[in-house]
């Protein structure tokens, strides 16, 4: 008989204790633990004499074969198309796209490489078949499975032989060995580790579903990220009809691109030109606004970024971005109010990224400080169709970025006349003027 012990859990980070903390001293969570019951079994010891160390001169490498999801976003994203037996997780807000996404992933697989599973904890065999109806996915390699346990989960895979599997979601899942209620901890990780296991000797890659905390975070504990090959993050908002397809983790790819989706009524439709998109109601004569380059991975993209700078009597001013990290709004802040005399001490500053995006990364800091000080001034920037790409240093000097020539090229193909770019990156041979500048002042004595 197996023996039988109640053990409590932190649901953040899956710390264990034998009493219960208000405390968790790993995540340090408030009332986080939840008591479980755990069965221990004496693990029986098996040992594999066929599984030996090898020299890493004598192992073969190569590159991982592929499988295209007939949806270049997605290939992109993932590094060039799914790996055979890779585990990728995907999360995002309720309601932003996820399963619409992989079913249409579901159509180009099943035409091209085979049998695709669907496993459903949330939705029946009928809401799932309306979806499809609506995406036009009718191929007849797809099987829906609409089950929750694990066990019966394994031993329809093995029937069916699939090419790919989904499931949707991890936190519906449970083992029958283990008492905790469907996504907790123990049992979301007890789910994810036969998941690998599944994916990992009969080479079947995996697309699992997560849910999303309040704060926007993956739910669940953080070893489950550590399981999987891939996590992708789908972002934007649910009355936005645009939608970013995030890396946060790729073990086959870079961590830097993004994919562009548009919420159609027939599904997600692809944006291989983000930047006409991001720029197709701007004006350019317009004070507090200006058009920034930013390199997405190896994508250049071209977005609008907009300032309000408005008095306020407030002891404290507000301070509010959206699309860029607050404390590099609030360095450029300090850098114009010290080097170039601007007060903003007694404004309220709003600064928005137009259509959603959010920028990571210095290309934007020259557009942002232009933009401020067109909005702080009352005045809109001369130059007809200019584009602003540059670091702002703290001691008021404009620094070189990477991929300049690319970003030239970018503004070049939209149409535009000027680049505001920093001296070292001016690029001879262009059609688009380069002017190039070395600080703030000077960009500001050129523009204004």
């Amino acid at each position: 008989m197996a023996k039988t012990k109640n053990y409590f859990v932190c649901q953040k980070c899956g710390y264990e204790s034998l009493k219960w903390l208000g405390k968790c001293p790993s995540c340090n969570n408030w009332n986080s633990f939840v008591e479980e019951e755990k069965k221990e079994e004496k693990a029986k010891i098996a040992v594999n004499i066929k599984n030996e160390p090898k020299c890493i001169n004598s192992i073969k490498s190569g590159e991982y074969e592929r499988y295209d999801t007939n949806i270049n976003e997605l290939n992109r994203v993932l590094g060039g198309g799914l790996v055979k037996g890779s585990i990728t997780l995907i999360s995002g807000a309720p309601g932003i796209g996820k399963s619409t996404l992989l079913l249409q992933a579901c159509q180009g697989i099943a035409s091209k490489h085979g049998k695709v599973l669907y496993i459903s904890g949330e939705e029946s065999e009928e809401q799932i078949k309306m979806r499809s109806d609506r995406l036009s996915v009718n191929s007849s390699n797809i099987y829906i499975l609409a089950e929750t346990n694990m066990e019966t989960i394994e031993v329809q895979i093995e029937n069916i032989k699939p090419a790919f599997v989904i499931v949707d979601s991890i936190q519906t899942l449970y083992k029958s060995t283990i008492s905790s209620a469907p996504g907790s901890v123990s049992q979301v990780r007890e789910c994810a580790n036969d998941i690998m296991r599944i994916a990992k000797t009969n080479n079947i890659p995996f697309f699992i579903v997560a849910h999303v905390t309040k704060q926007g975070e993956l739910a669940g504990p953080r070893v489950l990220e550590h399981i999987v090959d891939t996590v992708l993050s789908f972002e934007g908002e649910r009355t936005e009809e645009f939608r970013i397809l995030r890396t946060v983790k790729n073990r086959f790819g870079t961590t830097s691109e993004i994919g562009v989706f548009e919420m159609l009524e027939d599904g997600l439709g692809e944006i291989h030109n983000p930047s006409s998109v991001f720029l197709e109601e701007t004006n350019f004569k317009q004070e507090g606004s200006v058009v920034i380059g930013i390199m997405e991975g190896s994508r250049p993209i071209l977005v609008e970024v907009q300032a309000l700078v408005s008095k306020t009597n407030a002891v404290m001013p507000r301070r509010t971005a959206v699309g860029i990290d607050i404390s590099r709004l609030n360095l450029i802040l300090a850098v114009l109010e010290k080097k170039l005399k601007v007060p903003f001490y007694n404004c309220d500053v709003y600064v928005n990224v137009v259509g959603g995006l959010s920028i990571e990364g210095t290309y934007g800091d020259l557009g942002i400080a232009l933009a401020l000080i067109s909005s702080a001034k009352g005045i809109a920037i001369k130059l007809d169709k200019t584009i602003a790409v540059g670091e702002v240093g703290l001691t008021g000097e404009v620094r070189p970025i990477s991929f300049s020539e690319r970003l030239i090229n970018e503004a070049e193909k939209m149409g535009f006349e000027n680049i505001l770019i920093p001296s070292r990156n001016i690029h001879k041979n262009n059609k688009i003027k380069g002017i190039g500048i070395s600080s703030l002042k000077e960009a500001i004595n050129k523009v204004f």
